[in-house]
């Protein structure tokens, strides 16, 4: 994968696809696995996550606290709407992907990983109840902290896909990442 940037008009179908085989089960880090730290964060280099499914009840309830909008709340006014049925909010998809991400193959340390901003947020699908979600991560740039010299600095884009692999969101984030501790 080159180190472009993707145009946010772009057809979905152009975007990164999972390779077949790259979903796996959404579980917590396991107690074995390895954290990545800034120097295993080479420019091109993917990370997959594992999927959840999204269930109708959850999606109701997260929207009801947090984007209470009738697409998202009300089955029977969803049905009336544009959507033509209910949608997850982007915000519950957000969430998730988040979930995903720090449960995925891009394991974080104790010292976890700290946002430093969001360049592009985009929902080009809606999710709906049922879809099965996974995320892949580029890692898009790297480069050492000038001011903490135990962290980089890291642009990383993560898709996130349904279960046919339409993208559902898309993320350009910058992220400061622990180094590899110097033992």
């Amino acid at each position: 994968m080159s180190n472009t940037q993707i145009d946010p008009g772009a057809d979905p179908s152009t975007l990164p696809t999972l390779a077949p085989g790259a979903v796996t089960p959404l579980a917590g880090p396991a107690p074995h696995a390895e954290p990545v730290y800034f120097e295993d964060m080479t420019v091109g280099r993917h990370f997959n996550t594992g999927s959840v499914t999204l269930d109708e009840g959850a999606m109701i309830a997260f929207a009801q606290a947090f984007d209470p909008q009738p697409m998202h709340t009300d089955p029977q006014a969803a049905a009336r709407s544009i959507f033509g049925g209910l949608i997850g909010s982007g915000w519950y998809t957000a969430a998730l992907t988040m979930r995903l991400v720090v449960g995925g193959e891009m394991r974080p340390d104790e010292r976890g990983r700290i946002g430093l901003g969001i360049e592009l947020l985009r929902w080009p699908t809606p999710t709906r109840p049922g879809d099965v979600l996974t995320a892949v991560i580029e890692i898009l740039e790297a480069r050492p902290s000038g001011s903490r010299p135990d962290r980089g600095i890291v642009k990383l884009r993560t898709l996130t896909y349904n279960q046919k692999r339409e993208v559902m969101q898309e993320l350009v984030a910058n992220v400061l990442v622990p180094r590899r501790p110097v033992e």
